[in-house]
């Protein structure tokens, strides 16, 4: 039977660390500490099978009035499997038994949102066009659909024509009126139509692949503003260093994993304590992006 509404007098933030890998991210825990959190209990090996006594044991041992100071953090390095876990804990909650959760496995969602607010500095995305590589991935995803939700076209690019036109086909699901157009990409000359006037262009690729060559984008006279978000030698973007933050490289306004990085360690910090603001709050990549422009 639940023990909520025990009339106990509770005061403590208890974060919920669900971690979908073997080991629980020790990266994720400490920036909860860091947010200010009282109590971390950390789960690892969490799965859309298993979360739901997890769950049971955050929401039935709290008073309803109480429940705000419970959340739930859901992370790890599958993104598709956070999805899955962050699913079924909507689907655990019933009436006012119910605690805020955030997902942001990877960091996509934290760093999606820090890249889109660097670039929005320098561009109107309602009047702009941008290139997104490796748009398949889960932050190429999240870049394309908060570029979209902020009024701006898109071209999501993959060395898969296929994959690039289901990526856009699930942006264009999530967000109304979505203008994102695929692209195949498997050589120069294809990375330069796509670039042909984009206004910014976003390198979201795996470590150690190169997507964007420094000879490619000197020829792409449109682009004003250029993120990699590998941090990993080499670039993803050739001649963009991880520590650059809106430098001026041959006229293009650049940004490196590590020059975003500070922007999305701050984002992750605030989303963390908006969690206890309330017991009804599911963080996702658009929510998380409203946090980064307030901060």
């Amino acid at each position: 039977m639940p023990a909520s509404g025990d009339g106990a007098n509770v005061t403590a933030k208890i974060l919920f660390q669900f971690d979908v890998d073997s080991l629980a991210s020790t990266f994720d825990a400490v920036v909860a500490i860091d947010s200010g959190v009282d109590h971390l209990v950390t789960r690892a090996g969490v799965t859309r099978d298993n979360v739901e006594t997890l769950v049971h044991g955050a929401i039935f041992t709290r008073g309803i009035d109480q429940l705000h100071q419970t959340a739930i953090f859901v992370g790890g390095s599958d993104v598709a499997v956070a999805e899955q876990v962050t699913a079924k804990i909507s689907e655990c909650f019933f009436g006012p038994l119910r605690v805020s959760v955030l997902q942001d496995a990877s960091g996509c969602n934290t760093t999606a949102a820090a890249a889109v607010i660097y670039a929005g500095k320098h561009i109107d995305y309602a009047s702009s066009r941008v290139a997104v590589l490796a748009g398949t991935g889960p932050v190429g995803k999240r870049v394309a659909e908060l570029v979209a939700r902020l009024g701006g076209s898109v071209r999501l690019a993959s060395r898969n024509l296929q994959r690039a036109t289901e990526a856009a086909n699930s942006v264009v699901e999530r967000v109304t009126g979505a203008d994102v157009e695929p692209f195949g990409i498997v050589n120069t000359s294809q990375s330069l139509d796509m670039l042909d006037q984009c206004d910014a262009v976003f390198a979201c690729g795996a470590s150690g692949v190169v997507l964007l060559d420094a000879a490619t984008i000197a020829k792409a006279k449109s682009i004003k503003v250029a993120i990699d978000l590998n941090a990993v030698p080499p670039a993803g973007i050739e001649g963009i260093a991880a520590m650059d933050k809106a430098k001026l490289i041959e006229g293009i306004v650049c940004y490196g994993a590590l020059g975003v990085g500070g922007l999305k360690m701050k984002i992750h910090r605030a989303a963390i304590k908006s969690l206890f603001s309330g017991n009804d709050r599911i963080l996702d990549a658009s929510e998380i992006l409203q946090i980064g422009q307030s901060l």
